[in-house]
């Protein structure tokens, strides 16, 4: 178990690094050559367009092979990023967009393909601890690679980067190859119906995975609501250069590393719930001190922000693990990941519009919002339906009324339960 432990840390680490190198030297590249800033920007709009696809592409997952397809998925990513190689002027300047594309597409299905793999590989105590490293190794490439594929462009130009980034998904599939399953991956499911229906299906039978992934929503969509407003504090309020922005993302990164170093342990202690409510309300708090007239607040914030938000994600993700039956975890995967991210393309033009109403009044509303979402998972409904009824409701069959019974999430690890009502027991995920 601890072998494949290192070898998903391993994975986050290279396809982190790879990914981040070529994320801000696409705009760069595409900068330089046709000197347009709106089409540079439209490169990271490839990227996130593909999640709103999320429950359609995750459900391939369920109805293939799901370590060869997500190997297979490396290895285009890896064909397509060798097509910059022909890039010489404005003419080819598509083939950076189709890569962006590539990379959205390729984001969607090996997070849902990661998601679907993790309980097939590891423990369910493991669960939690893996997802907290993986998060901190990718928070900390984001620190690293951009600037690594700045540096590599200024010194040898978008083909060098074209190159290393092709070699890193690669040896992500080596790796991929190299993890021992230790539970059955399932077949097929005799699944009637497909994409969001079935994957929201799926979500919404079980109260830890609604709860977790609507929290993770509501913190990832204020996280890209308040971005304006963070900018009109430093500039204005604050009265700093705009390179001051560069520190507070630092200090939100290493937050983000120590957070996902941390939250596995906290959620095989308490629960995915609680840890959601817990990083849904930490992105509160980062919202009310950025309201402070103090620079020394906003960095403090930051932080908070950098541990709550992997917190939030990372509880959504494990319960999704946890409590969703084997055979849908492709398209609950994928609609978790639609789900979660989906909402943040709205969040942030109303919060640039917001933030002429007030950049404060922006921030407080974030804040009430998060709170308001912490504060209803605590005392919402408590009544679940178990895995049987999800796999009802994603092929369209009608599940028998269950007793109410007490949530898993209350005085028990989640793991507990999830392993008495996983479909196949014998399989313990």
């Amino acid at each position: 178990m601890r072998r494949n432990a290192g070898l998903f840390v391993a994975i986050s680490l290279l396809s982190g690094f790879g990914s981040g190198a070529m994320a801000l030297v696409a705009g760069i590249w595409i900068l330089d050559l046709t000197g347009s800033t709106s089409l540079a920007a439209l490169a990271g709009l490839c990227v996130y367009t593909p999640v709103l696809a999320g429950p359609w592409l995750g459900g391939l997952l369920d109805r293939a092979p799901r370590r060869p397809l997500v190997m297979a998925v490396n290895l285009g990513l890896s064909a397509v990023l060798l097509s910059l190689l022909a890039v010489r002027d404005t003419d080819q300047t598509w083939l950076i967009f189709l890569v962006s594309g590539a990379y959205g597409v390729s984001y969607v299905l090996i997070d849902a393909g990661e998601t679907a793999l993790l309980p097939s590989a590891l423990s369910p105590t493991e669960l939690g601890d893996v997802n907290g490293w993986r998060s901190s190794a990718q928070e900390g490439m984001k620190l690293v690679a951009p600037l690594a594929g700045v540096g590599l462009y200024a010194w040898r130009g978008g083909h060098a980067v074209a190159l290393l980034s092709a070699a890193m998904p690669v040896l992500v599939a080596v790796l991929y190859a190299a993890v021992r399953l230790t539970h059955p991956q399932p077949g097929q499911p005799a699944a009637r119906q497909h994409g969001m229906r079935a994957g929201l299906a799926v979500l919404l039978a079980e109260r830890a995975t609604r709860v977790t992934v609507g929290l993770a929503a509501v913190s990832i969509a204020m996280s890209g609501f308040t971005t304006a407003a963070n900018y009109e504090i430093v500039a204005t309020e604050l009265g700093l250069p705009a390179t001051f922005l560069g520190v507070l993302l630092s200090a939100q990164g290493a937050g983000s590393v120590v957070g996902g170093l941390v939250v596995g342990r906290l959620i095989n202690r308490w629960s995915p719930v609680t840890m959601g409510v817990a990083g849904t309300a930490l992105f509160a708090v980062n919202c009310l001190l950025r309201c402070l007239p103090w620079w020394p607040g906003s960095v403090v914030a930051s932080v908070i922000a950098g541990v709550g938000l992997p917190w939030a994600l990372v509880a959504a993700v494990t319960a999704v693990q946890t409590y969703t039956p084997a055979a849908l975890l492709g398209r609950a995967a994928g609609t978790a990941n639609t789900a979660m991210f989906g909402p943040i393309a709205l969040a942030i033009p109303l919060g640039s519009a917001a933030v002429h109403v007030g950049d404060r009044l922006t921030l407080l509303a974030a804040a009430t919002i998060c709170l308001v979402a912490a504060v209803g998972a605590v005392h919402g409904g408590r009544l679940r339906a178990g895995p049987d009824a999800a796999a009802a409701l994603a092929t369209g069959e009608t599940a028998r009324p269950t007793a109410p019974q007490p949530p898993a999430d209350q005085g028990q690890p989640p793991r507990a339960a999830a392993l008495a009502r996983t479909p196949s027991s014998a399989e313990p995920r």
